[in-house]
């Protein structure tokens, strides 16, 4: 066991401690991850190693750093910006050097995986000796974690330094308060951007399975490689993708609501079957609209057009119903929206033609695919 110096407090029934951590306390205990997918996971450091303005040189062995740093689809912090790093680094060490300001003042805010044991040290029973167990990693960052992996990334340059952080540190917090506390903390201030709340709102912040069902069809288009849109979704808001997580999700739940095309399968067989489902439909559009799909001046990958294209996949599967084919047939999806080919056409997506001079929209754009299924042929509304 650890003994730390704590204040016992409660709030609305909650009991938690502000405490002092010393820095190799922090080093010691703290675990640091950051909410990632599977084997296209974003890297979990996010910058180049351009260095800040004034800045001649990183003091940051980053190699060492991302090593520590873990990723799992279970955790909920975001990438680790570099940048933000290296300047925290550097403001530490000109603390150290002018002694004039303390570098960590404000309380960093900590969740313990297991139980500890406060042991009072007078009968106000609120001042005593925090217990925390001796194993790496027990601890995780709810708010702070960039100031923990810096001073980490600096502890070298704390020896012989007495060197106190404050932390509020809670006693085996359920999961989900966890996450709802980190989105409380960080939706307004620093701005968490809208595509990594979705993938924390699915199943970690609160259970929501329409929009987790939709979350896990933006990841399959994603990342599996034989989608269309194979690395073209921004997951979590960062990486090479031109497309929105967000937006994406937040229309694919739609179709899993209580008026969904897909409420009357039973929960496993919705999750499978539309990931099928909308992996093939974007194959079938990525070879209707083939030179759309592959040109460089169309705009058929753009958010609204995908929006479109997804609001639109209802009606697909209503007649792969009729038709009494598997909704995840390739063959059959392709023969229903074979009349977006003739009736549409790929110069429709040309951005500075058909698009820009309709200007369409994800209502508009959709409307018209709607109106080629129902008159194949072309006929008259």
């Amino acid at each position: 066991m650890i003994n730390v110096a704590a204040i016992r407090m409660q709030q609305f029934g909650v009991q938690f401690y502000q405490a002092s951590l010393t820095a190799s306390d922090i080093d010691k205990l703290v675990r640091f991850e950051v909410l990632s997918y599977g084997e296209n996971a974003q890297p979990p450091v996010r910058g180049g190693k351009k260095m800040p303005p004034g800045v001649t040189a990183s003091k940051v062995n980053w190699d060492f750093l991302e090593r520590r740093i873990a990723s799992s689809e279970k955790a909920y912090q975001r990438q680790i910006i570099r940048k933000k790093i290296d300047e925290l680094v550097q403001y530490y060490e000109q603390c150290r050097q002018a002694r004039d300001l303390p570098s960590i003042p404000g309380a960093v805010i900590i969740s313990c995986d297991e139980k500890l044991s406060f042991q009072s040290a007078d009968s106000d029973g609120r001042v005593g000796i925090l217990k925390v167990p001796e194993r790496e990693g027990i601890l995780r960052a709810i708010d702070g974690q960039h100031r923990l992996l810096a001073l980490h990334a600096d502890i070298d340059r704390f020896e012989g330094e007495e060197f106190a952080v404050p932390a509020i540190i809670f006693d085996r917090l359920p999961e989900d308060h966890v996450v709802q506390m980190f989105v409380t903390i960080n939706a307004k201030h620093t701005r968490l951007n809208a595509s990594h709340l979705v993938s924390l709102s699915g199943r970690q912040l609160y259970r929501d399975e329409a929009l987790a069902t939709g979350h896990d069809i933006v990841r399959a288009l994603n990342d599996r490689e034989d989608s269309p849109l194979y690395d073209e979704i921004k997951m979590l808001g960062v990486g090479r993708g031109r497309v929105a997580q967000a937006p994406l999700a937040q229309e694919l739940k739609k179709l899993f609501g209580p008026d969904g095309v897909f409420i009357t399968r039973r929960a496993g067989d919705v999750h499978e079957e539309a990931k099928k489902f909308f992996v093939n439909y974007f194959k079938q559009i990525a070879l209707v609209f083939g030179a759309a799909w592959n040109g460089r001046k169309y705009s058929i990958r753009s958010a609204a057009a995908l929006r479109a294209f997804v609001r639109v996949a209802p009606d697909v599967i209503r007649r792969l119903d009729q038709e009494h084919a598997d909704r995840g047939d390739f063959r059959a999806i392709g023969r229903v929206i074979a009349p977006w080919g003739r009736r549409i056409g790929d110069l429709r997506f040309e951005t500075e033609g058909a698009w820009k001079r309709s200007g369409t929209t994800v209502d508009s754009l959709a409307k018209e695919l709607r109106l080629a299924l129902q008159y194949p042929e072309g006929a008259a509304v």
